[in-house]
């Protein structure tokens, strides 16, 4: 012990590539939960809001997500209409829609900027897919 290893705990972190941060965008309560366990259970410190506007608020706040998880059908603002905002504010997270829609519904969304869709509720091997892409990107 001593000085050998001050600060070692600063310069180095264990593990970096798994620090990874997300966003749970759903006005459903239980899709909320499901998400943020699994994201819990993968070691991804994550945070929940119940609708696109509040997604807004959130970055415009100066917060970042590594990962949002976008669903499209929801009150006050749409996952759509909040994609389009965050891409027009500069937010380069890998935005994935987490939804259950039509194909043109889905085109509409890719259109919108997100980088993936899958059908809600995720499970832990399609989340696992996500992280991989993610911390590959790194």
């Amino acid at each position: 012990m001593g000085y050998q290893e001050k600060g070692k705990g600063l310069m180095e972190p264990q593990n970096s590539e798994t620090k990874l941060t997300a966003l749970v965008v759903d006005d459903d309560k239980l899709v909320r939960m499901i998400h943020q366990g699994l994201l819990k259970r993968a070691g991804v410190k994550n945070e929940a809001v119940k609708n696109g506007k509040e997604a807004v608020d959130i970055h415009y706040s100066g917060q970042r997500f590594d990962i949002i998880l976008m669903d499209k059908e929801m009150p006050i603002m749409t996952g759509i209409e909040a994609t389009k905002k965050l891409r027009s504010m500069g937010i380069v997270s890998r935005i994935v829609g987490v939804s259950s829609c039509t194909e043109a519904e889905k085109q509409e969304f890719m259109k919108a900027g997100i980088d993936d869709y899958q059908v809600k509720p995720l499970t832990i091997g399609v989340l696992n897919s996500i992280l991989d892409v993610v911390k590959a990107s790194k």
